[in-house]
């Protein structure tokens, strides 16, 4: 698992890739990096406008397909923090929250509390959480 804050390096995106048995193609690499790094929670149409500047000739499928292929390998998540709008975040790493400010539009990772496990009522064994906040980021708070 990595934590929020670490930068992934192309040797451990390929290693990432290969751990989850999937070729390494120049697309999914680059959609990999992308997400993992930014760490902004992108759209797939975020992801096909930045990596564009990059592969002026790349498709919108192929970047289905690798978010598709990524996600299906469990690389990456897809996030439904709102609704008509599906965004994707690195699936490995340390269990958190997000938090959607409702102003400008961020999404930011929030840490999760210790005591999350006493939620859950004996017996019930959890494979994934989603915990989603709204309101306003601390810049949008201070100016409204």
């Amino acid at each position: 698992m990595t934590t929020q804050n670490s930068t992934l390096s192309d040797n451990q995106i390929i290693r990432m890739l290969q751990d989850a048995r999937v070729r390494p193609s120049i697309h999914r690499m680059t959609v990999l990096s992308y997400v993992a790094n930014r760490r902004t929670h992108p759209t797939a149409e975020e992801i096909f406008n930045a990596i564009t500047a990059e592969f002026p000739t790349v498709s919108k499928t192929t970047v289905y397909n690798s978010l598709h292929t990524l996600v299906e390998a469990g690389l990456l998540r897809e996030l439904e923090i709102e609704s008509a709008s599906t965004r994707y975040d690195l699936a490995r790493q340390t269990p958190h929250s997000h938090f959607r400010c409702k102003c400008c539009g961020k999404i930011f990772d929030m840490s999760l509390p210790e005591q999350l496990d006493s939620v859950v009522a004996p017996g019930f064994k959890v494979d994934t959480a989603d915990l989603y906040f709204n309101g306003l980021c601390p810049e949008c708070a201070e100016n409204n």
